[in-house]
């Protein structure tokens, strides 16, 4: 299988009934991602984002299409990817750190063993001495700190992120953007990431994908030139700039039906 073919979406369509008429959420949606890539999809609310990656994750079958890892199909079957959502969904009975190995030891890794490669990025995101706290001592943005953690400890080489930082303050979002394009770029698994924000897009991705309106299609695919590390002040270089400048013109006439007048 070709690298550049690793996760591939392809002719995916699903509907929904709708008072007895299916009413279409993503349809004839297509796209590769190469291995170790990070990937960000951006779109109208209600676009299909989320229903797209449900089928992804095999929680939902799609009407047609049909979505492969390293050419195997993962359609109907859970479980082959990591997935986190905007919630945290920590165990509340777990401490910190049980949550943060629960995959692992849902694999029968060794406690011990799970939370000896765990610590160092404990450590990392500055929950080192909140490790027995159970989760709701601590604030948001630390418990999707520990959410991130235990998606990125997961054996999956895919991971699935539907705006895991969106109901953030502006600094821990930043802070947790930054943590994980580190993290990231050590690991180096294959990333899908959602978002609305297209700032946050740019700032992570090598390539971002913008559906159109329900029903969500690939409207036009950009790759991101900007070099790693990066700062927040690299999106106001011109091309970066006018990467931006485009996706909100596309974005507006897909909400609005329109362009922007001026």
């Amino acid at each position: 299988m070709p690298d550049l073919a690793y996760l591939s979406v392809k002719d995916v369509y699903r509907a929904f009934d709708r008072d007895g008429e299916d009413m279409p959420a993503i349809q004839d949606v297509s796209f590769d991602v190469r291995r170790g890539a990070f990937v960000s999809i951006l779109g109208p609310s209600g676009c299909g984002k989320s229903t797209l990656f449900n089928i992804i994750a095999g929680l939902l079958s799609p009407g047609r299409g049909d979505v492969t890892i390293d050419g195997a199909s993962v359609v109907n079957r859970p479980g082959q990817v990591g997935y986190m959502l905007q919630k945290d969904l920590l165990l509340p009975w777990r401490t910190i750190e049980d949550n943060i190995i629960l995959g692992q030891t849902l694999r029968g890794v060794k406690r011990k063993d799970a939370l000896a490669l765990a610590q160092p990025l404990i450590e990392r995101c500055g929950l080192d001495g909140f490790q027995r706290s159970r989760p709701h001592h601590l604030s948001g943005g630390m418990r999707q700190r520990a959410a991130l953690l235990r998606t990125l400890l997961t054996s999956k080489e895919v991971l699935l992120l539907d705006e895991p930082f969106g109901a953030l303050d502006a600094i821990t979002r930043l802070q947790l953007q930054l943590l994980l394009t580190d993290i990231w770029q050590e690991m180096r698994k294959t990333v899908l990431f959602v978002t609305h924000d297209v700032d946050e897009a740019l700032l992570l991705s090598d390539e971002i994908l913008l559906l159109t309106a329900r029903p969500g299609r690939v409207l036009k695919r950009y790759q991101v030139d900007m070099p790693r590390p990066r700062l927040p002040s690299m999106l106001a270089d011109p091309p970066i700039a006018a990467m931006k400048a485009d996706m909100m013109k596309l974005l507006w006439k897909e909400v609005h039906g329109h362009e922007i007048q001026r």
